[in-house]
């Protein structure tokens, strides 16, 4: 997971793309470390159901950003006349690699192999990356969008058409989608451990996902074959728009729902993404303004890693059970939160101070290697 960035490849990096994929990944550590899920600001948390909050804008962004990158990375192989065959080789490789990583941050939370999580949030942008990938080294962009539409398409009429038993057709419900009931029928008690109903990032749900990846590979494209100018900003905007706006007229009849990555939200995230991108864009790339990149620019190129190892030490903390001065075990990072975090702020306070704290380590673990030119990578 270490690469050593030569001095031309700076020139190759898109600044305002590792700034967003930085600033995501931070909201994604944000998010997912509060100091105690009892105290959570509304908008730090999830939509129960259908609905969105900013929080479940992350996720799609990180993936949307995934497929941007995509021609960057292999569009640069194919330059210098790699193989076709040998780029996929490459693609798989990393895909396996991603996903296997999820698989043991899931073994590493839950030893017992009977009940062990296959889907998760690295297995998800495995699949993701590499279906993108392999639909961008052999399908030119209309054919690249074409897929894109059949897919959120094709999910929308399975979910309303296709009768689910014991709940019937059009069932969107936790435990009636057909997502839902497709999950539990194959991976049995392999699913998300909550209620054990359904899984967020299970298998029929990974198709409008990959629609997702697949909005970023075309924004990838556009953006490789332009130079830097104001109307590729304006360009990025008025394609959010669209986005944003499609996304919440299918909304009326297919909600938005994180959990199920309906097609109306992988419309609407892809074009809030688009929104955050260009504004990004237009803020590096066409006025210049970098005094403030340079954290999430870390944070940007090391993205996987920072995931990878932000949740791994969540994990270990909620493992490590200490002894309490109430004689009861307890998880390391309760003891931690209740003795630095609890004592000098409210509640949600306190643990909002947590999550950012937990950022900051990050930050500052990858800044030496930083100053290296090192990155930490798949």
């Amino acid at each position: 997971m270490r690469e050593v960035a030569r001095p031309e490849d700076a020139d190759r990096r898109l600044l305002s793309l590792d700034v967003f994929r930085g600033l995501t990944v931070a909201a994604m550590v944000l998010v997912n470390n509060p100091g105690t899920w009892r105290a959570v600001y509304g908008p730090l948390r999830h939509a129960d159901w259908h609905g969105w909050t900013p929080t479940d804008l992350i996720f799609p962004f990180f993936l949307f950003i995934v497929g941007v990158a995509i021609p960057f990375g292999l569009g640069r192989r194919l330059d210098a006349d790699h193989a076709r065959g040998q780029v996929v080789q490459k693609v798989l490789w990393r895909g396996l690699v991603i996903f296997l990583l999820g698989l043991v941050l899931h073994a590493i939370s839950s030893m017992d192999l009977a009940t062990i999580r296959i889907p998760g949030v690295l297995q998800r942008i495995a699949v993701c990356y590499l279906v993108a990938s392999v639909v961008f080294l052999f399908f030119g962009r209309g054919a690249q969008l074409l897929i894109a539409a059949v897919a959120l398409l094709a999910y929308w009429t399975a979910l309303i058409l296709i009768p689910v038993p014991g709940f019937g057709a059009g069932d969107l419900g936790k435990e009636g989608n057909l997502a839902a009931w497709i999950d539990r029928s194959v991976l049995g008690a392999h699913i998300w451990r909550v209620g054990r109903v359904y899984d967020p990032e299970g298998i029929l749900s990974t198709i409008p996902a990959i629609a997702t990846t697949l909005f970023g590979v075309l924004t990838g494209q556009w953006l490789r074959g332009a130079s830097v100018s104001a109307a590729i900003a304006g360009r990025l905007l008025l394609s959010g728009v669209a986005g944003v706006v499609i996304g919440l007229v299918w909304g009326r009849w297919f909600p938005i729902n994180k959990s199920l990555w309906t097609s109306s939200y992988a419309v609407f995230t892809a074009g809030a993404a688009l929104l955050a991108l260009a504004a990004c864009y237009w803020l590096i790339e066409i006025k210049r303004s970098r005094w403030w990149t340079g954290p999430f620019r870390i944070l940007g190129v090391n993205a996987l890693a920072v995931f990878f190892l932000s949740t791994l030490l969540a994990i270990l903390l909620a493992r490590i059970s200490i002894l309490g001065s109430d004689g009861r075990p307890h998880s390391l990072q309760a003891v931690l939160f209740d003795a630095l975090f609890a004592p000098w702020a409210p509640p949600a306070a306190a643990s909002l101070a947590w999550a950012i704290a937990n950022v900051a380590l990050w930050l500052a673990l990858l800044w030496p290697f930083s100053r290296r030119g090192v990155r930490l990578t798949v």
